[in-house]
């Protein structure tokens, strides 16, 4: 099973969009700052 998932900015106007067959993987790595498209906008408040 695949999920399709978005992340939104709570400071920006930004979505990011993705496809994943390992949610909690994708999230955590995700919250941990291992991807590059949503690495930057980790620590905004």
């Amino acid at each position: 099973m695949f999920f399709v998932y978005a992340i939104s900015s709570t400071v920006r106007k930004y979505i990011y969009v993705g496809l994943t067959s390992d949610i909690d993987e994708r999230f955590h790595r995700h919250n941990s700052g291992y991807e590059k498209t949503t690495k930057p906008f980790l620590n905004e408040t």
